[in-house]
C-alpha cells in the first residue's frame, strides 16, 4: 500500500516545475506544462519502483519523452524563433498587467491539472494494479498521439519556411486545421483509457477532471488559433474556401467554427 500523499507530491512537483511562469506568463501553460508531464512520468518511476510493470513502465517513459518533446519545442519556439515572436506580438499577454493573485490561481490550477491529466496511470500504480491489455492499448494510442502532433508541428515549420505570410493546409492540415491539437487529444485519450481496469471509485471522477480539463483547453486553444488566423488571413478567398470544407479539430465531424463559443475561454 502506497501512501495518499504521493498524488500531492506529484501535484507539488507540478507546481515547482510550472512556477516558470512567473518569469514570463505564458509559460505557466506552454513550457511549465511541457516539462511538468515529463517530470510526472519520471518521479512516478522512482516512486513506485518497486512494483513497476512491463505496460506502466512503457506509460511513464512515454510521459517523459512527450514532455521533454513538448517542452524542447515550445522553449526553441519560444526563444529562437524570430518569426513567432513577431506573429504573437500583440496576441499574448506578457503578464505585466495581470494581477499576483491572479497568477497564483492559474500557476495552481494549472499544476492541479497536470496532476490530474496523468492521474489513470498514477492510479494504476498507486493500486498496485499491474498491466492488462487496457494499458497498452492507452500506451499505443499515446504514441499515436506524439507522432501525430510532432508531424504536425514539423509540417507547419516547413511551410512557414516556404511561405511565411499564408496559412498552412498541406500534409495533415488538409485534415483537420489543428492537427497538433488533435493529437495533443489523442494522446490524453490513451492515457484516459489506460486506467481502465485499474482505477477505482471515485479516482474515476480525478481522471475525468483531468481528461474533460485538457479536452477544454485543446478546444479553446483551436477557438484561440481561429480568431487569429482570421484577422490575418480573413479577406483571402483560398483560406475561406478552406475553413469552409475542412473541420477545425476533429476529422470527419463537420465543426467548421467554434468562434463564436465564446464559454470557450481558458
Amino acid at each position: 500500500m502506497y501512501p495518499a500523499w504521493y498524488f500531492w507530491l506529484l501535484f507539488a512537483a507540478a507546481m515547482l516545475i510550472s512556477s516558470i511562469g512567473f518569469k514570463n506568463y505564458v509559460w505557466f501553460i506552454s513550457l511549465g506544462y511541457g516539462f511538468s508531464i515529463a517530470g510526472a512520468g519520471l518521479l512516478m518511476l522512482i516512486l513506485f519502483h518497486k512494483g513497476l510493470s512491463l505496460g506502466t513502465v512503457l506509460c511513464c517513459v512515454i510521459f517523459f519523452l512527450y514532455g521533454c518533446r513538448l517542452g524542447g519545442y515550445l522553449a526553441y519556439r519560444e526563444l529562437k524563433s524570430s518569426s513567432y515572436k513577431k506573429n504573437m506580438v500583440g496576441e499574448i499577454k506578457d503578464g505585466k498587467t495581470v494581477p499576483f493573485g491572479v497568477k497564483i490561481a492559474i500557476w495552481v490550477t494549472c499544476a492541479l491539472l497536470y496532476a490530474t491529466q496523468i492521474s489513470p496511470v498514477f492510479y494504476r500504480l498507486f493500486n498496485g494494479s499491474g498491466s492488462n491489455i487496457w494499458v497498452y492499448i492507452g500506451a499505443v494510442i499515446m504514441v499515436c498521439g506524439i507522432t501525430l502532433e510532432s508531424a504536425a508541428d514539423l509540417q507547419k515549420n516547413k511551410a512557414k519556411k516556404i511561405n511565411p505570410r499564408r496559412f498552412v493546409d498541406t500534409g495533415l492540415f488538409r485534415l483537420v486545421r489543428c492537427p497538433n491539437y488533435l493529437g495533443e487529444m489523442i494522446f490524453w485519450t490513451g492515457v484516459f483509457l489506460s486506467g481502465i481496469g485499474a482505477v477505482r471509485g471515485w479516482q474515476w471522477l480525478v481522471c475525468l477532471l483531468g481528461y474533460g480539463g485538457i479536452i477544454f483547453v485543446m478546444f479553446s486553444g483551436a477557438r484561440r488559433l481561429e480568431i487569429r488566423q482570421n484577422k490575418n488571413y480573413g479577406k483571402d478567398p483560398e483560406y475561406q474556401k478552406y475553413v469552409k470544407t475542412v473541420p477545425i479539430l476533429l476529422p470527419f465531424v463537420p465543426l467548421y467554427s467554434v468562434e463564436k463559443y465564446k464559454w470557450l475561454v481558458a
